[in-house]
């Protein structure tokens, strides 16, 4: 009885651990001033107490727990329409169930102030992970991830500031 005992209390203790360490995320896209996307990561880290988001590019943002303002998550529908045209020139039939389909992305802004000043750093999640990273958000920095809803993306183009 002993033994059941001291095996729950491990493996509650390692889930609990596992929680509140690093939590990763490695498709994500970072979305620059000018609207392009760039492959990046996105890291919560209980130990250095921050979110560390790292572009494909090189670029670095780290935004300590405490300078964070708020999360956001939005989502935007496309019709598919382009991709429809160019697959069309090869099949026309899959071309055009392809131009009537939509396409859906995921996005989260962390709003936080850094000396003062606001900032936002914009993220394309991948649609796999969205729900994760929202919930990661919340177990990490205690801070709730505002569900916005559908935009368009011309919102989500015209409010990334660095």
């Amino acid at each position: 009885m002993k033994t059941i005992a001291y095996v729950l209390v491990l493996m509650f203790a390692l889930i609990g651990r596992g929680i509140a360490g690093e939590t990763a995320f490695r498709d994500v896209k970072l979305a620059s001033a000018k609207g392009t996307l760039t492959k990046a990561s996105l890291d919560f880290s209980d130990q250095s107490k921050a979110v560390i988001v790292r572009g494909a590019d090189g670029q670095v943002v780290t935004i300590p727990y405490d300078q964070l303002d708020n999360f956001s998550y939005e989502y935007t529908k496309k019709h598919r329409i382009e991709q429809g045209v160019a697959l069309g020139l090869f099949s026309p039939g899959a071309g055009i169930i392809v131009a009537l389909t939509k396409s859906k992305g995921h996005w989260l802004d962390i709003n936080f102030h850094d000396q003062n000043v606001a900032k936002t750093v914009v993220l394309r999640l991948d649609k796999r992970d969205y729900q994760k990273v929202c919930d990661a958000a919340k177990a990490h920095t205690g801070k709730e991830v505002a569900i916005l809803g559908r935009t368009t993306t011309k919102l989500i183009k015209g409010k990334i500031k660095n």
